[in-house]
């Protein structure tokens, strides 16, 4: 049976929750809560198994906040011995309009800390990632506020159908494989 790492960034407590820099775990609860799949607290993390034709998929989120998430990605994929280009993690991205996909086999961190402390932790930036738009609407020096602020009415509204969507691209890359994940939700 093939086993992939779903990681979803975000940070914990209730404090965080619903903050546009979670949107990693609010994916990661959405397949969870649609499958009716339990959270176990373990070591670094929040794990679940998500299983469909043949493959398995240990969703994770990290309970060492954003900036030390390469501590816990590592821990995982050694444990449960899945090679790096089977991991896909989830983030929240800046540079793309509310809602908008990116699926990338690799890439830089973007300024986004917890994917520098994955490249920093893995000594790689060669692992697939799913970036989440999350748009760029704040005043200068506002960035922090922005990303730890909580959804305007009109991105609540409209965060269901994405989370639905974006539910798809987690089997879709066990399954389809990360080539055709990118050309059937990039930009979407």
């Amino acid at each position: 049976m093939k086993k992939f790492l779903i990681v979803g960034l975000g940070n914990i407590g209730p404090k965080y929750e619903n903050t546009r820099h979670n949107i990693g775990f609010k994916v990661l609860d959405y397949l969870a809560k649609k499958e009716d799949l339990t959270w176990e607290t373990v070591k670094l993390g929040d794990v679940t198994t998500y299983k469909s034709k043949g493959r398995t998929f240990i969703l994770l989120k990290p309970s060492t906040f954003m900036n030390l998430s390469g501590k816990a990605v590592k821990y995982w994929l050694d444990k449960e011995n899945i090679p790096v280009e089977n991991m896909l993690v989830i983030t929240d991205d800046l540079n793309l309009s509310f809602g908008t996909f990116r699926i990338k086999t690799r890439g830089s961190s973007g300024g986004h800390n917890g994917l520098k402390d994955i490249q920093a932790t893995l000594n790689s930036g060669s692992y697939p990632r799913f970036r989440f738009g999350i748009s760029d609407e704040f005043s200068k020096g506002r960035q922090v506020d922005y990303v730890l602020g909580e959804w305007t009415p009109e991105e609540e509204a409209a965060l269901g159908e994405r989370l639905e969507k974006a539910s798809q691209i987690i089997p879709s890359f066990g399954l389809a494989g990360i080539n055709n994940t990118m050309n059937a939700f990039n930009g979407k």
